[in-house]
């Protein structure tokens, strides 16, 4: 792997916002606005954010998903339920950009950083709730994490369609969509404020962006009314899976027309080139547990070479089945330098999964590795005024934690 050292400023640069977030869904969006030239000063309680102790290192609280979710941010320690480390808090949002958090606004009211608390010294504030629920409905008081939402938005529903039982997506889709989600509304309303000169409160629920994100095709047929079925039934057929192979499994998927008729050529099935089943995107489209049957049982009569040359020189998607090891070891992922080696003051060479977006006047940058708990209290409290002897009196009280 190439070695890599932090690169220059990305089209962000200049904006501050302070981050209380925690777990993956407003770290991971953080982190994206971090590579994208961001500063982002996130705010840990003294024992520090629970994904650092989750995997190797994690006894010491430098965790795989804390060393990917947040390099580049400046790392303060704070302990909240002091009067000390709320109103430092106070300090450093005054004079951000925008502030993201993820807890219940009865909370967040308490420490004095409701939105109204915070827009009366932040006049152009842009104020990003991260909650599990929209706060007008009845469910705003719930608990909210990655499982409970899978469950709730029918996502677990439908992996019982698979296998039979409800089932958990095996990654941490809803914080990742959600985080994306996030990422992408701050910046619209950051947009806003430079063409109106006036922030705004931002909610971001996870429980109705996941039901957006889902329905998106899952809607189906009950757009045209109450008695029609929800669902997309490509997607929802069990023989709708990476297909076996003679000596694999491979993942094709004729989707035209001309795919399909170029299909049946290559498997030497004249005979279905004119099937009234097949001749059409809506007539497939009423008929795909024939159609992925059909396709499984002509697929596993050759190898998995075979497919990949043949059906990518005739311009049908086709593409093998990864391992995850595989994955980071794919060829075109080397070649367009998707992982980075960073050396880390206290871990050593670690690897890192660069932005995959490129500008082209602005790059992405793999900002300075994420650090212990506090690495960065000191400094970023001299930047808002506290004097050393402040600073340290506050640790000695327990009001923050310095690395």
């Amino acid at each position: 792997m190439k070695m890599e050292t932090a690169k220059p400023n990305g089209p962000l640069h200049g904006l501050k916002i302070v981050d209380l977030t925690a777990v993956i869904m407003g770290p991971y969006a953080m982190q994206i606005l971090s590579d994208f030239g961001a500063e982002i000063i996130k705010i840990e309680a003294p024992e520090g954010d629970i994904m650092r102790h989750v995997g190797k290192n994690g006894d010491r609280g430098m965790g795989p998903i804390h060393i990917a979710l947040n390099r580049g941010k400046r790392l303060v320690a704070l302990d909240l339920k002091t009067s000390a480390g709320r109103e430092a808090l106070s300090k450093i949002v005054a004079s951000a950009d925008a502030f993201v958090h993820a807890m219940r606004p009865q909370a967040i009211q308490r420490l004095g950083l409701d939105y109204e608390s915070v827009r009366a010294f932040n006049e152009k504030i842009v104020y990003c709730g991260a909650y599990g629920f929209s706060q007008d409905g009845p469910y705003r008081d719930d608990p909210a994490y990655d499982d409970m939402i899978q469950g709730l938005c029918g996502i677990a529903d439908l992996g019982s369609k698979l296998a039979g039982e409800p089932r958990f997506f095996p990654t941490v889709i809803a914080d990742k969509v959600c985080g994306l989600t996030l990422a992408h509304s701050l910046l619209a309303a950051l947009i806003g404020r430079e063409r109106t000169g006036t922030g705004q409160k931002i909610e971001v629920p996870m429980f109705e962006t996941m039901v957006s994100f889902l329905l998106v095709e899952h809607l189906g047929d009950r757009t045209f009314g109450e008695n029609e079925q929800p669902g997309y039934a490509r997607v929802l057929s069990q023989l709708r899976k990476p297909h076996r192979t003679a000596d694999g499994y491979v993942c094709a998927l004729p989707y035209n027309d001309k795919n399909w008729r170029d299909f049946f050529r290559i498997v030497d099935r004249p005979d279905l080139l004119t099937d009234p089943r097949f001749a059409s995107q809506n007539a497939r489209s009423q008929n795909y547990e024939v159609l992925y049957t059909l396709l499984g049982s002509l697929l596993a009569e050759r190898p998995t070479d075979y497919w990949l040359t043949h059906l990518r020189a005739a311009s049908i998607p086709v593409a093998p089945v990864l391992g995850l090891a595989e994955l980071i070891d794919d060829p075109h992922l080397r070649a367009v330098e998707m992982f980075k080696t960073v050396e880390h003051p206290s871990e050593g060479r670690i690897m890192a999964v660069r932005s995959p977006i490129q500008f082209s006047a602005t790059p992405t940058r793999i900002g300075k590795p994420a650090g212990p708990v506090g690495a960065d209290t000191r400094a970023v409290l001299l930047d808002h005024g506290y004097t050393e002897r402040e600073i340290d009196v506050l640790a000695t009280e327990g009001a923050v934690r310095i690395a």
